[in-house]
This record gives structure tokens, sequence and C-alpha cells, in this order.
């Protein structure tokens, strides 16, 4: 069963906002020089016993397991002896990083690559570390000089290195390094239109309808081209653009229930009530276990002065999904217009609340 670390680590891949502690990460072998003791005997300054390394091993279990707390303090009296044994500082970080503890991360990453500069484990940790920091642009170098794949690597380190491209406005390079994650060539049109995604999650508009529109030019049939700059034309609030691309979208890939959910949306935005529910009810039929033509569903028919038809799609959404907002919003709505007053001050209620507890909340920094 994995770890409830590991579990986290699991859904930074796959929701890209927040990114998890790579645990796990190869340990790198530290080469330090030898000298010769009054005694005849050979002192290694930093190396590590046997012991001490059979703690280190037993220490990172520890963090993977979750008690990085614990860990932290043996580490530290670890950290206190002199000379400090090698993977201390690189485990240190680990667990402060661990505890969200990132000023105190980075500083004994950058002790542990002191130690050992070719120490692959602790330069990406610092790179991923410092662009956590909101510091992208010290981020890079370390990234770019651990950016390969080892057998232990738990995160591939050009995702956060294209990111971190992005937030230095280094568009180019950002979908060099999106190409190497995927495998794509740099200049080919999957790279362009996987640049362009990752720039319209970021709302970079503008890029991202260039990126999109190269594509296209490198590749005109190109699936989910026309999709991506429909998403990047509805984004800016320009409903006809993004109808427009959206059909042409269609005409390539008619089962696609996910091209029909957004011309019901365009439309929806644009105040065409009957075309937007025609477009969602088909939807439905290629996407059955998908919320949002029942939630956009209900939104066009209260549009339609149709409380009870609303009710019914957004009472099925409520049942697939109980913890989005928008949906116990709306079925406020319908019941209030319905008549039912408690049950519309209830939903309106819990709306308000997931809403509430859904919003960001400052933390402290270490």
């Amino acid at each position: 069963m994995c770890s409830p670390l590991k579990v986290a680590l699991l859904r930074c891949l796959f929701f890209p906002a927040v990114l998890s502690l790579p645990l796990g990460l190869a340990q790198s072998s530290t080469t330090v020089p030898t000298a010769p003791t009054p005694n005849g005997m050979v002192s290694v300054p930093g190396a590590v016993s046997t012991d001490v390394a059979s703690n280190l091993t037993q220490l990172r279990a520890m963090i993977d397991r979750g008690r990085s707390d614990d860990a932290l303090k043996q580490l530290d009296a670890l950290a206190a002896k002199q000379p400090v044994a090698a993977g201390v500082n690189r485990l240190r970080g680990l667990a402060l990083y661990s505890e969200n503890d990132f000023t105190d991360a980075d500083v004994a990453l950058a002790s542990a690559l002191n130690q050992d500069p070719h120490d692959q484990e602790s330069t990406q940790l610092r790179g991923l570390t410092l662009f956590r920091m909101g510091r992208p642009a010290d981020a890079i170098p370390l990234l770019e000089s651990a950016s390969s794949w080892t057998s232990q690597t738990k995160i591939d380190p050009n995702y956060v290195l294209a990111l971190c491209y992005l937030d230095t406005n280094q568009y180019d390079k950002a979908r060099g390094a999106f190409a190497t994650q995927y495998g794509f060539p740099g200049d080919s049109a999957p790279a362009y239109l996987l640049a362009a995604r990752m720039l319209l999650r970021r709302d970079y508009l503008p890029v991202a309808q260039q990126f999109a529109t190269k594509a296209l030019e490198l590749d005109p049939q190109l699936p989910l081209a026309h999709s991506l700059l429909g998403e990047v034309a509805l984004a800016g609030e320009h409903l006809d653009v993004a109808v427009a691309e959206f059909e042409k979208e269609r005409v390539r890939n008619p089962l696609d229930g996910s091209i029909y959910d957004r011309l019901g949306d365009a439309y929806s935005r644009a105040g065409e009530y009957t075309k937007a529910q025609q477009s969602l009810q088909r939807a439905l039929l290629l996407e059955p276990n998908s919320t949002g033509p029942y939630i956009l569903l209900g939104k066009v028919l209260l549009k339609r002065q149709d409380p009870a038809s609303a009710l019914m799609y957004l009472e099925r959404a409520e049942k697939m999904d109980s913890s989005n907002y928008i949906t116990h919003s709306l079925l406020g709505q319908a019941y209030r217009s319905l008549g039912r007053g408690d049950d519309a001050s209830r939903e309106t209620e819990i709306s308000h609340k997931i809403q509430a507890a859904s919003e960001p909340k400052l933390e402290t920094l270490h």
C-alpha cells in the first residue's frame, strides 16, 4: 500500500498547480579525500560508518512514512557532529521539504551540495525547493544540471524546469522542456500544442494562441488544435471565435463528448440557450459520467425558465459529485424558483461552506 506522501506525489503528477515531495530520489555517492592520521590509519572526512549508514536508511524510511518531524530530531543531532556525515544534510533537506519548511530545506541542501557538488538528488530537490520558494530563476541552473531521469527518479525534473521557464517568460525553452518530458521533437506540432495547453493553464493567452496556431501550421490535421484555440478564445470571451473553433474540432472528432460540452458552454455564454441545450445533451450521451454537462444543462435550463428540468440534471450532478459549490448554488436557485424555500436555503448554505473551505489560506512561512 502506498504511503500518504507517495499518494500526494501521484496527485502532483495529475494536478500541477501543487508539487509533492519527490521521495526516494537516487542517493548519490560521495567522493571525499583521504588523509593519514598520526597512528597511520586512513581518515575519511565525512565518511559514513556502517552504523550511521544503517541509521540514515531507517531515517529515510521514517520520512517516507510521513514521520519527518521525528526523523528531523535525529538528523539535527547528527548534523551537530563534526564532520557531518555524508547524506545527513541531504536527508535533512528532504525532511524539511516534507514539512514545507523551504527556507531551512534550502540551507540544508546547499550544505549537502557543498559536501558533494555531484549529488544529483540534492541538486534536483534544491531546484524544486527554490521553485516552491518563488525563485524560479535561481532554480533553473540546478534543474538544468539534473534534468535527466535515473532509475530512482520519482518526478520528471523537466516538468518543474518547464514551469520555471514559464515563470521567467522563456516560452521557447519551456516548450523544449515539455517536449523532452513527452519525448516530442522540440520544434514539432505536438510540442507547440502541448506548450500551448500549459500556457493556457497559466492564463498566458496570447502566447498560448500563438503556439496553438503554429501547431496547426506545422500539421493542419493535428487533433485537438482547434479545440485548444477555442478554449483560448473562450477564456478571452471571444465567443464567436470560440464557437467557430469548436465547430471545426467537432467536424474532425464528431464523437468527442468534450467538444460538445465546450460548444454548450460557448453558446450558453453567448445567450444562445437552445443551441447550448442541444450541444450539452449530445455531450451527455457521449460522456454520461462527466458532471460538467449536467451542471451546464441545469444552468441553461434555469436561464430558459425551466427549473423543474434543471433540478433533474442538477440533482444528478450532486449525486455524482457533492463537493462542487456551483452545483449547490444552482440547486438553491432551482428550489427557490419551485417555491421550496427550506431546500433552497440549505443548498445555498452548503455552497457557501464549500466555497469558503476551498479558498486559499495564508500559511506561516518558516
